[in-house]
């Protein structure tokens, strides 16, 4: 065989598929076959980060992607009444009108978002006694503003975003060695709930709703220990989720409805948590720690 010739069959053999190391050979570890170590590897290279950081317990935030800031939902409002101004036979534009006038309504949990985070951090996080992280699924909306709140006060916050159709950006207020990008909602979801001591939810949508079900399953199920589950917005939860109406059907305990506590402001919310850590609410330098 000619030295050429031997090359060239040497060269087709490094560049076929089969003589990639394993690690290096894209379209095998997204083949079906190799599911069980992608799954593997979601779990172990956040739970590795989190130990690194010494990330022990956190509190989770949902709430809704489409919720916009006041300042935001405000420029909406008026570039909507401008349009229908111009256009006031235009149905369409009726329709962005009234909900830009929906965005302004519900902005303030944007607001509230990012105040109960700001104080949780303050008196959680910064705190030697008892150190708890916010975690989001770090995309925007209430999600932003609870990562936000953490931000402002120069505390760490976790960003669990997830591969989607309409790729969704992290929001810039995550800590970046805390900003994750999950393919998996299964293992997204048991990395929100590892840590969990708290669950904070505010009005959203299906993702929000499948999110507050799990724990809600969880703790009933006795899967998990039982956390505070914080509901914000009692009017938007009395309607989203009625909870009363399930117990008198016989579908869930009269018990499973105290599993769940409204709030509307933030300071409620960490009052709250507060009491059942027993941390104290005051200077932080004299906490002390109880639950937990």
């Amino acid at each position: 065989m000619k030295n050429e010739e031997r090359q060239s069959l040497i060269d087709k053999i490094r560049q076929a598929s089969a003589y990639l190391p394993a690690t290096e050979d894209l379209d095998w570890l997204n083949s079906d076959e190799t599911r069980a170590l992608r799954l593997q590897l979601e779990y172990l290279k956040v739970e590795h980060a989190l130990l690194k950081h010494k990330i022990t317990r956190t509190v989770v935030v949902y709430g809704s992607a489409r919720i916009m800031s006041p300042e935001t939902a405000q420029a909406y409002l008026v570039q909507a009444q401008e349009l229908v101004d111009a256009n006031p036979r235009d149905k369409e534009m009726a329709g962005m009108l009234a909900d830009a006038q929906r965005q302004v309504r519900y902005s303030h949990y944007y607001n509230e978002s990012r105040r109960f985070t700001h104080l949780m951090s303050e008196l959680f996080q910064n705190n030697a006694c008892f150190e708890c992280a916010v975690v989001t699924g770090g995309g925007p909306g209430i999600m932003e503003a609870a990562n936000r709140g953490a931000f402002e006060v120069g505390s760490r916050s976790i960003g669990l975003n997830i591969t989607l159709p309409h790729e969704q950006e992290p929001n810039p207020y995550i800590t970046p060695e805390l900003a994750f990008h999950f393919r998996y909602f299964a293992l997204r979801k048991m990395h929100f709930l590892l840590r969990a001591r708290a669950l904070v939810v505010f009005p959203g949508g299906y993702g929000t709703l499948d999110e507050l079900f799990e724990v809600l399953t969880l703790v009933q199920t006795r899967k998990m220990a039982p956390i505070p589950i914080l509901l914000f917005g009692k009017q938007f939860w009395d309607q989203a989720l009625n909870l009363d109406f399930l117990a008198e059907q016989g579908m869930i305990g009269h018990e499973d409805v105290a599993l769940v506590t409204h709030v509307e402001q933030a300071e409620e919310a960490v009052e709250i948590l507060a009491q059942h850590f027993n941390v104290q609410t005051g200077p932080l330098e004299a906490c002390s720690v109880g639950a937990g």
